[in-house]
């Protein structure tokens, strides 16, 4: 069926999920309501990885003991996924990323969730707005959200005051004076970077300036690529060259290649960075790692110098040929229920104290979740750079923004991924390069539409 058939025949379907949720799914929803299932149930793309997984995965095995979950670990793969269904042995659900759900959608890979919502009761209003976008396409719902991930600003006050420099002073809104505070910032000797002064982080994070310059790169309803506004452009050219002024791409990339965010060592704790956005899960990866740096979290804004950040995440889907869409559908609703996810937090929560380590909070595409994490389980640390982080963060996903559907998503992504790392690379000129990418991004967005 094309697009536009599809469209209308299935016009006003997320109101009817929206409201379809008989009142289950709120505060005090364990995600048990609905029918459990039974037999064997397997997913891919999911790691049993920390005791946020394993707590709501253990949940689902106490709550449907007649179901044999099997869950393969390890990331998404695109051709491993795409083989299964073709074979017509996928497994039943696929954790992915929210952005790839459009495109899987519109190639019949994977299945509407209107009877998934109905059924289950599932309450599609208590997700996040960002995220509800991402996995919703011609109002037909395809995903169940997962994670929120945010951006923020990271600053490492102890290298701003070498500069003398304080985290006040550091402003991205006057993208003007971004070069000098980059050079004050940067360490960069006989074409050697020693230390990175502001990281843009381009290609990733091109969306969320390109916004903060008041340009969408695609349309709200994902159809019209929008890569040629000279808004773009000079957004893609600021990055460039911040990273141009600290020995070019190959330099920078290979010194940021070295960075361990995940560990002691980490950049942050080497004085090997001054300011970056980032996903806000590093505050919870210093807290345990580096509890005595002095970070300073502060909002990503735009030109006006108003909050604003780019919002992503992860969400269950059901495969096309799943052989077991009953008890996947009571899975992705108890993954994602607000006691679930509670309950998750309070192990994390008790893993850090026994630890002695700080609980900085955990953020779901559950907004109802999310209150009453920092409501029941969340609790100051007593250190005011990671409190204040926290404050900055549960704002920063209030003020978020997402990439919306598109039934050309991946190619619509790799279009202006392969335009700015062209352009990182030295082949080709800002506006020539996204002019080229728009072209690219049209056509498959075009054929989409057929």
């Amino acid at each position: 069926m094309s697009r536009k058939l599809r469209a209308t025949a299935l016009a006003g379907v997320l109101t009817l999920a929206i409201s379809g949720c008989g009142g289950v799914g709120g505060g005090g929803d364990s995600g048990g309501g609905g029918a459990k299932g039974s037999g064997a149930l397997s997913t891919m793309g999911f790691s049993l990885s920390d005791e946020i997984a394993t707590t709501r995965v253990d949940a689902f095995k106490r709550d449907h003991g007649d179901v044999r979950l099997t869950v393969t670990e390890g990331a998404f793969d695109e051709q491993q996924f795409l083989s299964a269904v073709a074979s017509g042995n996928p497994p039943d659900l696929v954790y992915m990323d929210r952005k790839l759900i459009g495109t899987y959608a519109e190639r019949g890979s994977i299945q509407p969730l209107t009877d998934c919502v109905e059924k289950q009761r599932i309450d599609m209003a208590q997700y996040r707005q960002s995220a509800r976008e991402q996995v919703t396409l011609d109002g037909t719902v395809y995903g169940i959200p997962e994670f929120s991930q945010v951006r923020v600003l990271y600053l490492n006050e102890a290298l701003l005051k070498r500069a003398g420099l304080s985290a006040d002073e550091v402003n991205l809104a006057d993208w003007a004076g971004l070069p000098a505070l980059n050079a004050k910032l940067a360490a960069v000797s006989g074409g050697r970077l020693s230390r990175i002064g502001i990281d843009p982080k381009i290609p990733e994070f091109l969306p969320m300036w390109a916004k903060a310059n008041g340009a969408d790169m695609i349309s709200a309803d994902g159809t019209r690529a929008n890569l040629t506004d000279p808004k773009v452009v000079e957004a893609l050219t600021t990055g460039v060259g911040l990273i141009q002024a600290q020995g070019g791409w190959g330099k920078f990339k290979s010194f940021r290649d070295t960075f361990d965010f995940f560990g002691a060592q980490n950049p942050l704790a080497k004085n090997q960075i001054a300011a970056w956005p980032m996903e806000e899960w590093f505050l919870n990866q210093a807290a345990k790692n580096s509890p005595d740096a002095e970070l300073v979290v502060k909002p990503f804004v735009d030109r006006q110098g108003k909050p604003l950040s780019l919002s992503s995440g992860q969400a269950w889907v059901i495969t096309k040929g799943a052989k077991n869409p009953e008890a996947a559908c009571a899975f992705v609703k108890q993954m994602t229920a607000t006691d679930t996810w509670l309950a998750a937090a309070r192990a994390r929560a008790e893993a850090r104290k026994a630890a002695n380590l700080p609980f900085t909070g955990l953020w779901t595409g559950n907004t109802s979740a999310d209150k009453k994490i920092f409501d029941e389980v969340y609790k100051p640390t007593g250190n005011k750079r990671f409190d204040d982080a926290v404050q900055t963060i549960r704002q920063a996903q209030d003020a978020a923004f997402a990439m919306p559907a598109s039934p050309a998503g991946a190619e619509f992504d790799k279009a202006w991924t392969d335009a700015v790392n062209r352009v990182l690379s030295g082949q080709e000129q800002p506006a020539q390069a996204l002019d080229r990418a728009q072209r690219e991004a049209t056509a498959a967005l075009d054929k989409a539409a057929d």
